[in-house]
């Protein structure tokens, strides 16, 4: 079993190694699985995204917000606070414009600092992940301790361009996912 640092620069590269014509063509089919998984949940209003770091070849979640805009449902992102310690919940206004901040982080230029207490749906920014929903993040533990503070029952959604890994072995601290949408499938946990 690989440790998660040598699974940490392993995905790394190979996201590296993606055209970024082959980013978006898979970032669209995650789109498409998503909305297909969506289908039958339509009561799921409130939805929390991350947003593409693009030097990291992250999964283009644009897609995914402006179909969630144009079903009217309520959309949060987060940010680290200023005491870079914790992610702060930011609600977003209906076509938010973005910007990106020193870490090339697209940020809405306007947002509501909110409580996440209304979130149903959480996208998880991941690197690589396993059969069991267990995932390997970039290392800083943001978003763990973010969904250890959400309500348990809180829909838990990676996105990754490649397939699971066959076993990660997590931490204490560590939170699973419920789900993970590849360019091909939606994994259930």
């Amino acid at each position: 079993m690989k440790s998660k640092q040598e699974l940490r620069s392993a995905y790394r590269q190979l996201r590296k190694s993606l055209q970024p014509t082959v980013v978006e063509a898979k970032s669209r089919s995650i789109h498409d699985q998503f909305l297909n998984w969506l289908k039958d949940k339509s009561h799921l209003q409130h939805f929390h995204l991350f947003f593409p770091i693009d030097r990291f070849n992250e999964v283009n979640t644009f897609y995914i917000k402006d179909s969630l805009d144009k079903l009217d449902k309520t959309l949060y992102t987060s940010q680290v606070n200023r005491g870079d310690t914790e992610l702060d919940t930011l609600k977003l206004p209906k076509d938010a414009a973005f910007f990106s901040d020193e870490w090339g982080i697209p940020v809405p230029q306007e947002s509501i600092l909110v409580s996440p207490n209304k979130i149903e749906v959480v996208f998880v920014p991941l690197l690589a992940y396993d059969h069991s929903g267990n995932r390997v993040g970039f290392g800083k533990g943001f978003y763990d301790s973010y969904l250890g503070k959400l309500k348990p029952e809180v829909i838990k959604i990676g996105l990754s361009f490649y397939p699971p890994e066959e076993t990660i072995q997590p931490e204490a601290h560590d939170v699973p996912l419920d789900y993970c949408i590849t360019p091909e499938k939606v994994f259930t946990f």
